[in-house]
């Protein structure tokens, strides 16, 4: 479940802290991708909202290259918005 996985990275951010202070644990969600797991969902998508894997990965390492240690253990979406708990 969604809730599961928010608990398991944000206990894991807290036990990497403790030996490896700058490590960043985070969950990453890339949007609506354009592939076969989105292909039943696709037809009602507003224009804009479908992206491609290669944008979705650029966005994401753009995302994760402004992040700090202080913010480990969140979710964050493709536009570097913390996604809530």
């Amino acid at each position: 479940s969604k809730a599961a996985l928010n608990m398991l990275i944000r206990n894991f951010a807290l036990e990497m802290a403790r030996t490896h202070p700058d490590s960043l644990i985070i969950g990453l969600h890339p949007g609506t991708v354009d592939s076969g797991l989105s292909q039943p969902f696709q037809s009602g998508l507003p224009d804009g909202q479908l992206t491609t894997p290669e944008d979705a990965a650029a966005s994401l390492l753009g995302v994760i290259a402004h992040l700090t240690p202080a913010q480990s253990g969140r979710v964050f979406d493709f536009r570097g918005e913390e996604v809530p708990a």
